[in-house]
């Protein structure tokens, strides 16, 4: 039994470290929907380490009502994670900005220039509803742009009601917004309808980044298991300008 899951952890063991670093995670404590608490994240930090990155930018949710979150709530929850992380794995590098949901706060964020963004170019990861395309999607793309920020749309492959429209994928990078795929994605575990939407994509070199979206030991334990495919290293190989290593250098 020992040497069964010994193996299985050679197999994931660094399978991501051409990626260097990860700018989608959930794994401040206690702030979204995603690590609930200190324990946690620490160990989806080791997790995220042995699969090979070296860099994480954190990127909790914020979004109205449901995830409020600030720059202070943020930064709370950082310099509570920081030493931690510090001290048990010193070699990581550790940045945060913020995962913003298109809608009237966000909108106000942007008038007040207080925006969350990460990297020399300024990226600013955005989203939308599952359920529907959020109406200022085109136009808050115009107004980061114009504000000197870099658009990118996290998971377009999730949003269903895309998928009969991909031409609208094309116009969203033709007008200058990146896109990012979750890796999960690939392997089905947001459905079969997800997986052939982010192969289109891949196929179409349409994607610039990758992300764990990690949020839980679950994503974890997927992801640990779906590296090891040899499927799955095949699609990321098409993807040929992942922008990942770039945070790094």
């Amino acid at each position: 039994m020992f040497s069964f899951f010994q193996r299985k952890k050679i197999d994931y063991i660094n399978a991501l470290s051409f990626l260097k670093a990860d700018m989608h995670n959930h794994l401040l404590p206690g702030i979204d929907d995603g690590s609930p608490d200190l324990e946690t994240s620490l160990l989806l930090t080791e997790g995220m380490q042995e699969l090979g990155f070296t860099n994480l930018t954190f990127t909790p949710h914020i979004l109205s009502d449901v995830h409020p979150n600030t720059k202070s709530t943020i930064d709370d929850a950082f310099n509570i994670l920081k030493p931690e992380i510090a001290q048990k794995f010193p070699e990581l590098s550790l940045n945060f900005a913020a995962e913003y949901m298109l809608d009237f706060l966000f909108e106000d964020l942007l008038l007040q220039g207080n925006i969350l963004c990460f990297g020399k170019e300024k990226y600013v990861l955005i989203e939308m509803s599952y359920l529907v395309e959020s109406p200022n999607l085109r136009q808050m793309i115009f107004s980061l742009l114009t504000s000197g920020y870099q658009p990118i749309l996290a998971h377009p492959e999730r949003y269903n009601y895309l998928h009969q429209r991909f031409s609208f994928y094309e116009t969203l990078v033709d007008a200058g917004c990146e896109l990012q795929l979750n890796l999960l994605s690939l392997g089905g575990f947001y459905g079969p309808h997800v997986v052939k939407t982010a192969e289109k994509l891949i196929k179409t070199g349409l994607f610039s980044w990758v992300g764990t979206d990690m949020h839980h030991t679950g994503h974890l334990d997927a992801l640990q298991n779906l590296v090891t495919k040899k499927r799955f290293r095949q699609q990321l190989d098409l993807i040929k300008n992942i922008k990942n290593p770039s945070l790094v250098e």
